[in-house]
């Protein structure tokens, strides 16, 4: 929930009225700084051989409409673990501006050291070549100075800074590298058909992947996601770049300055204005290796509570406790399940964080009203935003007053903003004393109402007004407005910061950078500026909130938080904002959420059925049964449009219950993936070329995803869409619903057309998978009690492979995995007896049938009484004699649906707990060899 759209345009008015100074074109990719470039003086060997450290001088200053170059620049590459090379970049003599280590961890480059002495150059000179064991390989030419990043395995070069005029191509050169004190400008060669992605957070119509000659800012800001191609709430500085033959490669510039990325024809240039330069390259060549070598460097995603994989209901505007309590009701009267209840600035006392409205939430029947939720295994999530009103009879301001933690304006003084509760001053996140703090009101607050999560919205961070002074007039003691400015602010004087000689694209018009936020010239306790630190104010937030939680409850902490960086998912969740409810913000969504997974966020959803506008019957339809299959899944709504709980609608609630109670089932699933991308960074939700990037055909699909390996997801995102032509990776498909649907997909049959209802999702699972499964239940506590099933998807026996004699070699194969765990532990991990991790397989040939399940760290499944009751097979020809457990026939029941070719053994009673073997033979005794 962000401003409103009335103080949104008058902002871009604004904006329009006082552009000046050097800016890209506001269509289209802007031009380029014309400069010489650096020449390499010296370069040494770093000790243990694994890179270097080189001295650069500029050759040509460039003109200083941008400022001044910097003339010396000391360059460290270096070859690190996780087959990742880091190519920094900064000014030889004085320090600059970085990512803080105590947000994102890191091995800095001053601790490097380097041999004594430095290699000559000897006139003729012009290339080098830093030669090691890592995949990839980084090539420098003297002057002027440009690098390489080269795939040794295939001599592919992925990143290369050179001049194309170099290579004798006869096309303009680059500029090599402008280096100045606002403005850094770097650009590599790159092949048309490169498929790349990332570089978030926007809402982009184009599709998935990056478009040729669009410019891409990242400058974090508080504005509707359902406005397209701007900068939106998280900024990403990454780029997966995907290549022929399906070979992957990432790169990172660890930088949270505001920047436009402009991706031409054959090349990609970054303008940042300020920091340096701190590449990381991943070398893949996979693109979940891609991701799994990034989260190695930015953090493995959060450990989430397994509560989080329910449904959650919110809405801002939802009046009172007794509204809250209406809205449970009736969605256990049309027997939906709800996992928790959401609370919106509605439940603060004049939107003042960390209180309540005395009149509609008072303690004596919110805390009862979160009582029984708990009671009823439900959860309850409160909001927050960082500005804090100032007020000396409000306790939470004065304890930061006292602390002196809020940030400064350039004069020193307290910089007053304005949202909801009116004038307010902003917590420095960086202050050694603001997690004292923070974790001091979080405690007090949750003694009043135990929330189980918090909800970090505002926290880019936003403001209604803008610019170094503002202040409010004598005569206005209300605003009348809240979600408008009624300060008055003087921008007529703006300094560098404010006013840096090249502007980026924000909101696609150079909007000034302090507009709805803090002033660029604000400061940190130990002199940082906001100009430096603005793309990370969330991250700072979302981290001290997670200690906070963890501090007060000693459980996995839940935080969803809206304005994200890199490595902001090893501390929270995120939703996509304020969508709108039309049929293009639900076909943004899936987008959104892949693009969201590969940043190392995958615990991520969009408000389902829309924040803003009005939503209605068929579109809300339609989004609900996507949104039951995104990782996260909330519907949430505006106070300016009516409401849309499922239940409003009687097509609405008969979809809902279909669908969340295959999420419920689904839940030992979603949970596992969880796990995994904990693991290695996998996302839920992944793109189909992920699964088959060899195939350019994935490479722009956009409106499917894989969920893992084993489930394809191909909605409906259009009005009036009665059937779909989703893709398929080659192999066999079953129709998770209705088995008896099965698509045969080879290399040249992928895209099949299904009917698509409006009362039906198109979702499939792979043969070759095993899903673990629960029953559905009024939550996921209860869920969690009831018999685990395996779903076991085999390709179709044919008849001539039943027979003992046929000659038919094949063995098929499924796998699949279940990760169960003490969700109140902070981590996901094996270990202490409070998680158990089963491996299943599945093996069939000649009509003979093993499933197997290989246990580690058992204890904790048998401690809860786990036990496995039920196994279906998808892809049966015949209903067996006998089943054996463990080599033993047991009291096994068996049916075999001829109708969709399953087979369902029940009454199985298998501890999850323990290693075992269930067999069955469907023809003549023939042993089955594995």
């Amino acid at each position: 929930m962000g401003a409103s759209t009335v103080a949104l345009f008058c902002g871009l008015v604004f904006a329009l009225l006082v552009l000046h100074g050097v800016d890209g074109s506001v269509t289209g990719v802007s031009t380029r700084v014309v400069g010489s470039g650096y020449k390499l003086v010296s370069i040494q060997d770093l000790k243990g051989g694994d890179g270097v450290v080189a001295y650069l001088e500029v050759i040509k200053e460039t003109p200083e409409t941008l400022g001044k170059d910097i003339k010396r620049l000391k360059l460290v590459a270096r070859y690190q673990s996780g087959e990742r090379l880091q190519v920094h970049v900064t000014d030889a003599e004085s320090e600059r501006y970085e990512v803080p280590q105590m947000l994102l961890p890191r091995e800095g480059v001053e601790s490097v050291e380097s041999t004594a002495s430095s290699r000559k150059l000897g006139p003729v000179e012009k290339k080098g070549v830093l030669a090691s064991s890592h995949p990839l390989e980084f090539r420098y030419i003297a002057e002027p100075f440009g690098f390489a990043v080269v795939r040794k395995s295939n001599e592919e070069v992925l990143f290369n800074t050179s001049s194309p005029s170099d290579a004798g191509n006869g096309k303009p050169g680059f500029n090599n590298m402008v280096f100045k004190d606002q403005y850094l400008e770097i650009s590599s060669q790159l092949p048309y058909k490169s498929a790349l992605y990332g570089l978030g957070e926007s809402t982009r119509p184009d599709g998935l992947r990056l478009a040729h000659g669009r410019q891409y800012t990242l400058w974090a800001t508080d504005i509707g996601s359902w406005n397209i191609d701007i900068d939106l709430y998280g900024t990403y500085p990454f780029v997966m770049d995907v290549r022929d033959g399906g070979l992957a490669h990432g790169v990172a510039l660890m930088n949270s300055n505001g920047m436009d990325v402009d991706y031409g024809d054959d090349s990609i240039t970054f303008k940042v204005i300020g920091g340096v330069f701190d590449f990381y390259f991943f070398a893949g060549p996979k693109p979940l290796e891609v991701v799994d070598q990034y989260t190695q460097l930015v953090g493995r995603p959060a450990s989430m509570p397994y509560w989080v994989l329910g449904f959650h209901q919110s809405r801002y505007g939802y009046k009172s406790v007794e509204e809250l309590e209406t809205v449970m009701r009736r969605y256990k009267e049309v027997k939906i399940p709800v996992e928790s209840m959401w609370s919106d600035i509605d439940h603060m006392d004049h939107y003042k964080d960390f209180t309540l409205d005395p009149v509609n939430y008072p303690v004596e029947k919110l805390r009862p009203f979160v009582d029984n939720l708990h009671a009823n295994n439900q959860k309850f999530i409160m909001i927050l935003d960082p500005g804090i009103k100032i007020d000396s009879n409000y306790s939470t301001y004065v304890r930061g007053d006292k602390l002196d933690i809020y940030m400064r304006n350039a004069t020193k003084h307290r910089y007053v903003a304005q949202v909801w509760p009116g004038a307010t001053n902003i917590p420095d996140f960086l202050h050694p004393k603001s997690q004292e703090f923070w974790s001091t009101e979080v405690a007090e607050f949750y003694k009043v109402i135990p929330f189980d999560g918090l909800w970090l919205d505002m926290n880019e961070p936003a403001n209604f007004c803008g610019g170094p002074t503002c202040y409010y007039p004598p005569e206005i003691e209300v605003c009348p407005q809240i979600d408008e400015c009624c300060m008055i602010c003087d921008n007529t004087n703006l300094d560098r910061w404010d006013d840096p000689p090249y502007h980026i694209n924000s909101l696609g018009v150079h909007r000034p950078i302090y507009a709805h936020t803090m002033a660029m010239n604000c400061e940190h306790y130990n002199g940082i500026r906001a100009y430096d630190t603005h793309n990370v104010y969330g991250f700072s937030e979302g981290l001290a909130t997670y200690k906070a939680l963890k501090e007060v409850t000693g459980k996995r902490p839940f935080v969803l938080a809206r304005s994200m960086f890199l490595g902001s998912g090893s501390y929270a969740a995120h939703w996509t904002g304020d969508n709108g409810a039309t049929w293009g913000d639900l076909q943004y969504s899936i987008v959104s959420l892949i693009n969201s997974g590969m940043f190392g966020v995958p615990m991520v959803g969009a408000d389902i059925c829309g924040f803003n506008f009005l939503t209605n019957e068929e579109l809300c339809i339609r989004w609900t049964q996507v949104g039951a299959f995104y990782p996260f899944s909330r519907d949430h709504s505006d106070i300016h449009v009516g409401p849309q709980e499922f239940y409003l609608w009687e097509t609405v609630t008969e979809t809902a219950k279909f669908v969340y109670t295959w999420r419920y089932r689904l839940l030992p699933f979603f949970y596992t993936l969880m796990y995994g991308a904990r693991m290695t960074g996998a996302p839920l939700a992944r793109p189909l070329f992920f699964a088959v990037p060899e195939d350019p055909r994935t490479w722009g699909i956009g409106d499917q995803f894989l969920l893992g390996t084993d489930i394809l997801v191909s909605p409906v995102l259009q009005a009036g869409q009665v059937a779909v032509n989703p893709y398929f990776p080659a192999g066999v498909w079953y129709n998770l619903f209705d088995p008896k649907e099965v698509i045969h997909a080879t290399a040249n049959n992928s895209f099949h057309s299904l009917e698509a209802p409006l009362d039906k999702i198109n979702v499939h699972v792979r043969a070759g998978a095993i899903l673990p499964m629960q029953e559905t239940a009024w939550s996921t506590a209860e869920a969690r009690k009831t018999p685990f099933s395996l779903l076991v998807a085999l390709p179709p026996e044919s008849d001539s492979c039943m027979s003992a004699s046929a000659i038919c070699d094949q063995v098929d194969i499924a796998t699949g995995e279940l990760f169960v765990d003490d969700d109140d532990q902070l981590q996901m991990e094996i270990k202490d007896g409070t998680a158990t991790y089963v491996k299943y397989q599945a093996f069939r040939g000649h009509g003979r049938y093993i499933l197997t399940a290989n246990v580690t760290e058992g204890a904790y499944a048998l401690k809860k009484g786990f036990v496995l009751q039920t196994v279906s097979v998808l892809g049966a020809q015949a209903s067996p004699s006998s089943v054996l457990v463990n080599g033993v026939a047991g009291a096994a029941k068996v049916n075999f649906n001829n109708r969709d070719s399953s087979l369902t053994i029940t009454n199985l009673n298998l501890p999850i707990g323990k290693s075992f073997e269930v067999s069955w033979d469907c023809t003549t005794k023939v042993a089955l060899t594995i």
